[in-house]
């Protein structure tokens, strides 16, 4: 068995399948601001997002995705497809992220374990799931694994170029 059999459906492939989703995530950062998505609107007397998800951070972010899952579908067609489910459910599961933390009380910026880290990726999955071409089951362990550190190494660096407040 060679290297390449073992790297590629373990390492190569769920990155190449998972970028949509990171660049979606990690662009609002750099690009959001401005009105919050929910406008300052609050459900049960607390904000149902909070003003760091912003309408410009969802639209970036949403079309940075896109824009990698467009590139990618040169080399793997059905990527188009996918990067648009990966990016939507992205964005969709981090303010999903937020709606759960800003109804139990978290203040903004706080860090919740494993949802900070972890809410976006599973809701991209769970977009994506339906148009197949999944990472194997060793691929989604990596995925899993890479999300984590990578989580936390870009969040520390986004803190120390001041686009974030807090470093996680």
């Amino acid at each position: 068995m060679d290297w390449y059999s073992i790297l590629y459906p373990v390492i190569i492939f769920p990155i190449i399948y998972i970028f949509p989703a990171y660049v979606a995530n990690g662009a609002p950062v750099i690009f959001g601001g401005g009105a919050p998505i929910d406008f300052g609107r609050k459900f049960r007397g607390k904000p149902i997002f909070g003003k760091h998800k912003t309408i410009r951070g969802f639209v970036f972010g949403l079309a940075s995705g896109v824009i990698i899952g467009a590139a990618e579908s040169f080399a793997f067609p059905y990527m188009l497809g996918i990067g648009i489910a990966l990016s939507l459910g992205t964005l969709l599961g981090d303010m999903l992220g937020s709606f759960i933390k800003r109804q139990t009380g978290h203040k903004e910026g706080k860090d919740v374990f494993l949802m900070d880290q972890y809410m976006f990726f599973v809701i991209a999955l769970l977009f994506a799931f339906p148009l197949g071409h999944m990472p194997n089951v060793y691929g989604i362990i990596f995925l899993i694994i890479l999300t984590g550190v990578l989580h936390k190494l870009t969040n520390f660096l986004a803190h120390k170029a001041r686009l974030k407040e807090v470093p996680w």
